[in-house]
């Protein structure tokens, strides 16, 4: 007989000792209760901008972002804090799920509370948009249903803050147009103009982004590469490895790149299939239009596949030797993403900019 169930007026046996609060506790069935934060730690909702980064602060998983990767989440919470910075305070258990420690691709679930340790960032305040410029971002965007926005990104503009960016594209349309949910499908380099696909809905999100996964979503670039390809059609199939450039190189040390490697297993398998449009000459230099698509989705993957068969992109101050060896003559990386091909979308196109468009004209075949 339990200690609760005995009458209070009745005395206990004179030969049988007591339980003591530990023998009780291991007689009875333990009941998991959620954790209380207390007062101050009490935990807000994850739709909603964090207010002061100083403190730590703890944020409950919604609907919105259920099964969404923790450095995905983190990166649209903590907007314009470099992407390394964000690595880092997981690695160094400044976020915690659940009071756990945490990996940067472990999925987050529904009432889950992620600890977000105080973060010290001069960067933290809202963009300041022009007038002139949230009008001109707005003028960009071809598509636009419940779900999602299509923008044409100029050349030179990141798709979001960090890394010396103070705010991006992400940034700029959240404050432009007001919108507390908005977040990148997909990215592209802040030097390549043209189609990207920002979700206004997690579910509008989560589809396009099983589409990449599964190869059921097209992008189709146009580019102009130096030389005359000789094989119209082709298919690139190199493995692609990305590193970081080395100390000796003045200026560019801690960079990241990336070659081909057919040796390393850390290299990832990586398709382009390309289709000559045009040769021509432009100022006496041998240009190819090439239409490219990625099959496989490398950072960088359309710019090395070709630098890699002797044909690297015009502008590309990456992977064009000649670029990097200070000629000018052309002022951009002329790499466009111009056509989207979605399941139950239309096809989705962008022209080609203006400063790319001059260059066809300034051609002579």
């Amino acid at each position: 007989m339990t200690e609760h169930s005995q009458s209070p007026k009745r005395p206990a046996h004179p030969n049988k000792k007591r339980d003591t609060p530990s023998q009780q506790s291991a007689h009875q069935t333990p009941k998991r209760t959620p954790s209380k934060q207390p007062p101050s730690k009490q935990p807000q909702s994850a739709d909603d901008d964090i207010l002061d980064f100083a403190k730590v602060n703890y944020l409950t998983v919604t609907r919105q972002q259920h099964d969404q990767r923790v450095d995905n989440f983190l990166l649209g919470r903590l907007k314009g804090l470099p992407r390394s910075h964000v690595y880092n305070m997981i690695r160094s258990d400044e976020i915690r799920v659940n009071g756990k420690r945490c990996k940067p691709h472990d999925k987050l679930q529904r009432n889950d509370v992620v600890r977000i340790a105080p973060i010290k960032l001069a960067t933290r305040e809202k963009p300041v948009i022009s007038p002139d410029f949230a009008q001109s971002l707005l003028e960009r965007i071809v598509y636009e249903d419940e779900g999602l926005i299509v923008l044409n990104k100029p050349s030179g503009m990141a798709v979001h803050g960090g890394s010396g960016e103070s705010f991006g594209v992400i940034e700029a349309m959240r404050e432009v147009t007001g919108k507390k949910y908005l977040e990148l499908v997909h990215r592209i380099d802040k030097d390549t103009s043209g189609l990207l696909m920002i979700a206004k809905k997690r579910s509008t999100l989560k589809t396009l982004q099983e589409h990449l996964r599964e190869k059921t979503l097209q992008k189709t670039y146009l580019c102009l590469v130096v030389g005359w390809i000789s094989s119209e059609t082709q298919t690139i199939d190199k493995p692609l490895l990305k590193y970081t450039l080395p100390a000796t190189q003045e200026g560019k040390s801690g960079e990241r790149r990336v070659k081909v490697d057919v040796k390393s297993e850390d290299s990832k398998p990586s398709q382009t299939q390309i289709n000559v449009l045009q040769k021509f000459e432009l100022n006496g230099q041998k240009v190819s239009l090439i239409e490219a698509k990625p099959l496989t989705g490398r950072t960088h993957q359309i710019r090395v596949h070709l630098a890699s068969i002797g044909h690297p992109l015009l502008g590309d101050d990456k992977y064009n030797p000649n670029v990097a060896k200070g000629d000018k003559s052309v002022r951009r990386l002329c790499l466009h993403a111009y056509q989207l091909e979605i399941p139950e979308y239309e096809t989705i196109t962008a022209e080609l900019p203006v400063d790319m468009q001059n260059l066809l004209e300034n051609q002579h075949d």
